[in-house]
């Protein structure tokens, strides 16, 4: 319950001094609809581990604390580790909006920083281009801020409906730009969710509660390793 209450209480923070900035409206295909977005900005003791993505990370249709984010934040409690996680998910982003808002999250300390974004760049057909530079440029504010923060990609793939070429080339993205940066990488945030009807809403997009179980697991096979030192004992 305790850690549950932590988690509250970061985003009933932010609700008191987010800027009210609307979020653009989705053009179909798409990931997620507009929602507000669960960072904050404040003070905690803990080291910091910050989720910056889109509506899979902002827990779209499902109640927050059911959200992959809230679940790691149930795993590092139960484990002793002394981190405060921060959802930073916005439904409906693309890399460009997430390119806009970063500066602004990052007035903060954050030692871990997982970056899941792309998927609606990919369902638009966004030019890959354009979403390897916006991540990339993500990558390197990070970095600017504060070199000793860990960074996390996470991988993402999209249906094949922009075509074998457009599709097989965003899939290779996101190793090469992990590879490139010697970041670690999650190699694909839905593995063993996408294109299962019973661990997805109705959207056939967007997991269920049961989907962001599976989503923990994934996110945590990579996280682990880099929390690991930094257990309370």
């Amino acid at each position: 319950m305790q850690h549950l209450l932590k988690f509250r209480y970061f985003l009933l923070f932010f609700c008191l001094i987010s800027c009210r900035e609307t979020p653009k409206a989705e053009t179909a295909p798409q990931v997620s609809t507009p929602s507000e977005d669960h960072s904050d900005i404040a003070e905690t003791k803990d080291k910091v581990i910050l989720f910056f993505g889109d509506s899979l990370t902002a827990g779209y249709g499902i109640e927050l604390e059911e959200a992959f984010p809230a679940l790691i934040q149930n795993r590092l409690d139960s484990l002793g580790f002394k981190y405060t996680v921060i959802n930073s998910g916005l439904s409906g982003e693309t890399t460009s909006g997430g390119r806009n808002r970063l500066d602004w999250v990052l007035n903060q300390q954050v030692d871990v920083f997982v970056l899941e974004l792309g998927a609606n760049d990919g369902l638009r057909g966004i030019p890959l281009e354009e979403t390897r530079n916006n991540l990339q440029a993500m990558i390197d504010l990070v970095k600017e801020k504060n070199p000793d923060t860990q960074i996390l990609l996470a991988g993402m793939q999209i249906p094949p409906n922009m075509g074998p070429e457009y599709t097989t080339e965003f899939r290779k993205l996101f190793p090469e730009l992990a590879e490139t940066n010697q970041i670690p990488l999650i190699p694909f945030l839905l593995e063993g969710v996408a294109g299962i009807p019973e661990l997805n809403l109705e959207d056939g997009i967007h997991p269920s509660p049961e989907g962001h179980e599976i989503v923990r697991e994934n996110v945590w096979k990579m996280l682990a390793p880099m929390v690991s030192s930094q257990k309370a004992f």
